[in-house]
């Protein structure tokens, strides 16, 4: 299964915020379209059908994301290669 990039995932989940509060400020059709177009992206990124579900599993990605970057490696030398061959 392909994996979204974490990085295009949370510039898209800050666009939809960011449009959330544009339309709950000041409701105007650009910025409605626009906010369908985010929502219908984050669900075939995520491989989601609701933008609820979409959310969830974007932030469970970048979660993971943050993690494994927050993990040791497991590595025998200074320059990162293991000895496995």
């Amino acid at each position: 299964m392909l994996v979204p990039d974490p990085k295009v995932v949370r510039t898209l989940l800050t666009r939809y915020a960011s449009l959330k509060i544009a339309q709950a400020e000041r409701e105007r059709a650009e910025t409605a379209r626009e906010l369908e177009d985010v929502t219908y992206t984050l669900c075939v990124m995520m491989g989601a059908t609701s933008i609820d579900d979409a959310i969830a599993r974007a932030d469970a990605l970048l979660l993971d994301a943050g993690r494994a970057a927050q993990a040791p490696t497991d590595t025998d030398g200074a320059d990162g290669l293991s000895l496995a061959v």
